[in-house]
């Protein structure tokens, strides 16, 4: 009976320690897909647009998005 509860802990550590890097592994490999917005991109979609961003446009563009996050 103890050797039971022993194996179902064992495993269930072993399950969150590989769940944890399989996790981080994957995450990881998201991000170097599609990288977080950040004020260049901002600023380069805007030039695209035929538009020359100022400082404050950039902000409140980074303030919105942070909102839906």
């Amino acid at each position: 009976m103890w050797m039971d509860i022993l194996h179902v802990v064992i495993g269930l550590i072993a399950g969150l320690v590989i769940g944890f890097f399989l996790a981080r592994y994957f995450m990881k490999k998201y991000l170097k897909k599609n990288p977080p917005i950040n004020e260049e991109m901002i600023k380069a979609m805007m030039m695209q647009m035929g538009r020359k961003p100022s400082q404050k446009q950039v902000n409140q563009i980074m303030k919105s998005m942070e909102k839906y996050q």
